[in-house]
């Protein structure tokens, strides 16, 4: 339970230093909260979550040097009582099914008002769960439709089974031949996301490159609505 006599500590990770550098005045302006760090680096940040032990992270997840749902993981490891808020500029339910699985106890979207970000930060403070309204319905939607295809999965099953929704129509897109950049585009996600997305298809998939991936998709039944082309990126 948090002991409301003692100042929270809050520590920021973002690439972006002006976003950045914004959440910090905020955070300074709008509450009694204490920013003891920000770094741009995620990796630097988790040398500062060990230095400070932060009440409350806000990671973003989006981050070109370590991807943020690796992040999460590794500060969970760090077993110390730091609660992580997940910041995108997306709603991708995936995205936020993954992060909130990971361990994050809170999803804030970049483009919400100062007030929401305050909000979260007191109510994942107090130990509770924070996601927007406007992420809710959609979150449990789709936290439902994974749980009912995770809870079919069982070993010796075909390992595609284990793939999510977008991690499906993302494997439809490497099957076709289209490149990082493309698929971002085409899914309305960043490409930062979509490698987050290829990794954990290597991952379920026990390959090592897309061309090991494609192949297994198509030799397990996997099909593709157009030809199947493999390139590189």
């Amino acid at each position: 339970m948090r002991d409301f006599n003692k100042k929270l500590r809050v520590l920021l990770i973002d690439d972006n230093a002006n976003h950045l550098r914004g959440i910090k005045e905020l955070i300074n302006l709008e509450s009694c909260y204490e920013v003891v760090g920000t770094t741009t680096s995620a990796n630097l940040g988790v040398n500062l979550i060990k230095k400070y032990h932060p009440d409350i992270v806000l990671l973003d997840i989006n981050m070109p040097e370590k991807d943020g749902l690796q992040t999460i993981q590794t500060i969970n490891k760090l077993n110390l009582s730091t609660k992580i808020i997940a910041l995108s500029g997306y709603d991708d339910s995936d995205l936020i099914y993954r992060a909130m699985k990971l361990g994050a106890k809170g999803y804030v979207l970049k483009t919400m008002a100062s007030v929401k970000l305050i909000n979260a930060i007191e109510e994942v403070a107090s130990g509770k769960i924070y996601l927007p309204t406007v992420l809710t319905t959609r979150f449990f939607e789709y936290f439902q439709t994974t749980a009912k295809e995770e809870s079919k999965t069982s070993e010796g099953e075909n390992l595609l089974n284990t793939l999510t929704i977008r991690e499906n129509e993302v494997l439809e897109l490497l099957t076709e031949g289209i490149n990082y950049k493309s698929i971002a585009g085409k899914l309305i996600i960043s490409e930062t996301t979509v490698k987050t997305h290829v990794n954990n298809i290597f991952q379920k998939l026990q390959v090592n490159d897309r061309t090991n991936a494609v192949l297994y998709a198509l030799s397990h039944g996997f099909k593709s609505s157009k030809t199947n082309v493999i390139t590189t990126v």
